[in-house]
């Protein structure tokens, strides 16, 4: 008889989502505890029982405690916390000090800043958010814009951003000012209980979110778009989302989409977008985003052998076999379309890619091609009436 048979509370280890052996779905929290934790120290956490310990109460008018919690109640199963020095006299000193903390930790691909709006307003932990000005476009633009310059610069992030608190549609066209390929933005708030309080608080969203990228990706795959996921822990939104508002966040002329939250009847409330907020086409999508993000991260730790080897054709080789197993692997867990591998990515390192000139600078130069999977945004259903009945198929 098994043990788990017989009730009781058992411990059973739990495997980490992982792309060749590379954690993924690692997100790093920055924001305001309690404040008499230390400062720009990143603590990992694996359930948020261990929250109270390291960082204490909730903080008043801090967002970072609800973050964690609605990671871990979205099936995150690891993360950092990042406290913040605070109130901060220099915003973006303090967002670079804790930024900081997180140079070394290589299996941190997700970074958010629940406590944005307390960053920019230290004043805002003594107010209720309906008292709260937002802050100006300007100063959310230069410092999202810090966080994304900084998940691309080190390590091969991705970051996670909220809106600005109590903001309609239109107070998103700020985001027409960011400018990168490794960041989603997710709208709007969300309300959740407050423990020991009465009624709903709104949070941001991000640290839910990050739970559905995590959970994606330990399921599926970096290549599984983080979208049509009932939220958990999430009792309403601060604001409704219609088809209509849907339609002006994407093709509002800004050029940067938005992905909605939204309810659905009988079906919760779900994570309705998948894109980046990239104006590149072919970074228009998070999961090819992430996909190559998860490759680059995966190349520098596992070729990082190979530097000083003699330049000849034995590495040229030893290269291209590694790539191939490596991109092989995502293949056949479903990653790139293609019937087969060869129609899926390709991997070159030759005489061709290494001239000579390259050689001598002590250069290894290797091209590779990838057909990432897209994700299937919408399903088109032709309807055709005839006396011989209705007809429906899809279509594309």
């Amino acid at each position: 008889m098994g043990v788990d048979q017989t009730p009781g509370v058992y411990w059973k280890p739990v495997k980490l989502a992982a792309v060749g052996g590379l954690a993924v779905g690692v997100p790093a929290f920055l924001g305001f505890p309690d404040n008499s934790v230390p400062i720009n120290r990143a603590q990992p956490l694996r359930q948020w029982s261990e929250y109270p310990g390291y960082f204490g109460a909730e903080a008043s008018g801090s967002y970072l405690a609800a973050a964690v919690r609605g990671f871990f109640e979205n099936g995150g199963q690891l993360c950092y916390v990042v406290g913040l020095d605070g109130p901060p006299v220099n915003a973006d000193q303090a967002l670079e000090a804790g930024l900081g903390a997180l140079d070394g930790l290589d299996d941190v691909d997700l970074v958010a800043i629940p406590d944005l709006i307390r960053l920019l307003q230290p004043l805002v932990a003594t107010l209720p958010l309906s008292q709260v000005v937002p802050p100006s476009a300007a100063d959310t633009v230069r410092l999202q814009q810090r966080l994304i310059e900084a998940c691309e610069s080190r390590g091969g992030r991705f970051a996670l951003l909220d809106p600005p608190p109590d903001s309609d549609i239109y107070g998103l066209r700020y985001r027409g000012q960011l400018s990168g390929t490794s960041a989603a933005l997710y709208y709007p708030w969300l309300r959740v209980s407050a423990p020991g309080q009465a009624g709903l608080r709104a949070v941001p969203p991000c640290g839910h979110v990050a739970g559905v990228y995590a959970t994606t990706d330990r399921t599926v795959g970096v290549f599984k778009a983080p979208a049509n996921i009932a939220l958990q822990g999430v009792l309403d939104l601060d604001r409704d989302v219609s088809d209509s508002d849907q339609d002006e966040l994407n093709t509002d002329g800004v050029g940067v989409g938005v992905n909605a939250l939204r309810v659905f009847p009988g079906r919760g409330i779900r994570v309705w977008g998948a894109r980046t907020i990239s104006r590149d086409e072919q970074w228009r999508h998070v999961s090819v985003r992430r996909l190559v993000i998860t490759a680059g991260r995966w190349i520098e730790r596992n070729l990082a052998p190979i530097a000083f080897e003699p330049h000849d054709t034995r590495l040229w080789t030893r290269i291209v076999r590694e790539l191939t197993d490596y991109f092989n692997g995502l293949f056949e867990a479903g990653a790139m379309k293609g019937a087969t591998a060869t129609q899926a990515f390709f991997v070159k390192c030759d005489a061709e890619t290494n001239p000579p000139d390259s050689r001598e600078a002590g250069l290894v130069i290797t091209e590779i091609g990838l057909a990432p999977t897209i994700p299937n945004e919408f399903v088109v259903i032709r309807i055709s009436v005839a006396t011989s009945g209705v007809t429906l198929a899809a279509v594309g």
